[in-house]
């Protein structure tokens, strides 16, 4: 097995199969990990070890080192986020999964808190070149009568045809309406204090993206990942090595622009509380915003890389949903490609290596 790399480097991620091609797109961008994203593993309530190790193996086969699975399936623990009876089965099946991936050797689960999950109100070609990009305008959350126009990234629903996985107007479906922040928040430090012991016994990193886009809430449903602070108070809830951030920056930045990025990074770096990073960028911040290209956003990703490099963050960095460029794959193979190229030269820059 690959051993793990040791400094600050750039991984391809964010994809749900093992094939060859997402394999090469890998190797010949000169990545030397990969990622996988709500990966195509058997199991309708929890991993098998064996499993998680015969999906794997093409990647190890071709020398590429596992840096971490990205979300199990979004029913593997729904009634854990909302508090809802089922929630005790769900924790000793994810419990059960941690156990798995730490045989498995997997170093790092990357997780949301979102049940509703990723929403965004329109996709269209407003980027730069008419590259086709995703915009989120909150006035139009707000106008229930629009709930038509709205894209929710529904991995479970996956179109290998659509852009992230989002799907206009399909809704995660719910078994309750409503969800205040406090209950989200109980509901949130239940399952951390149930799950971390497992956690640090199985090597097992887990790791939390904020909300994206930063809500208040959505709905009804209550969100809490929405700011720097919320994200302290997060990593706040027990002290252990094992509880870490799956940073996204580009929902980091959606927050308040370049002070929240950077402050995000000279928070949690020095502290060793950063698991991984998204390298993404929006113009705009909540209440409307839309995603872009790197160096044309909130932040200067330049000065991200120096200030990780200062703090001696080393780990790795993914490219996220990225704009599509004109004959671009639903994978985006084209954009990511791009900026997994600029992500790299900065890392080169900064670092000399």
């Amino acid at each position: 097995m690959t051993a793990a790399p040791t400094t600050m480097r750039v991984a391809a991620g964010q994809h749900p199969d093992n094939d060859r091609e997402y394999l090469d797109f890998a190797r010949q961008l000169g990545c030397p990990g990969v990622s996988f994203q709500t990966p195509k593993i058997k199991g309708t309530k929890r991993w098998e070890a064996q499993d998680i190790m015969e999906f794997l193996k093409p990647a190890r086969d071709l020398g590429l080192y596992v840096e971490s699975i990205e979300n199990v399936p979004n029913h593997f623990f729904d009634k854990i986020m909302v508090g809802v009876e089922g929630r005790e089965e769900q924790l000793e099946n994810m419990k059960y999964t941690i156990r798995s991936l730490g045989e498995a050797k997997v170093p790092i689960l990357g997780m949301h808190w979102m049940p509703q999950i990723v929403w965004r109100t329109d996709m269209g070609h407003y980027g730069r070149g008419d590259s086709y990009v995703s915009v989120y305008d909150h006035s139009i959350v707000e106008d229930r009568s629009r709930d038509s126009e709205i894209w929710v990234a529904r991995r479970d629903e996956q179109n290998p045809d659509l852009k992230d996985t989002f799907t206009r107007g399909s809704f995660v479906p719910l078994p309750i309406n409503t969800l205040s922040h406090e209950q989200m928040w109980a509901n949130f430090e239940w399952f951390i204090k149930g799950i971390i012991k497992t956690c640090e016994e199985s090597n097992v990193i887990i790791s939390f993206h904020p909300d994206d886009p930063p809500a208040q809430e959505l709905h009804g449903i209550a969100r809490i990942l929405t700011s720097v602070d919320n994200l302290e108070r997060a990593m706040n809830i027990v002290d252990s090595p094992n509880l870490k951030l799956e940073l996204c920056l580009g929902t980091v930045s959606e927050m308040d622009g370049a002070n929240s990025v950077m402050d995000a990074v000279n928070r949690f770096a020095p502290r060793n509380k950063i698991a991984y990073i998204h390298l993404r960028d929006v113009q705009g911040t909540f209440p409307k915003f839309q995603e872009c290209f790197l160096g044309e956003g909130n932040y200067s990703a330049y000065e991200v890389i120096k200030a990780l490099h200062k703090h001696g963050f080393t780990g790795s960095i993914l490219d996220d949903h990225t704009p599509s460029l004109t004959g671009d794959s639903a994978y985006g193979h084209r954009g990511r490609a791009h900026a997994i190229g600029y992500i790299q030269a900065l890392i080169e820059v900064v670092t000399g290596k």
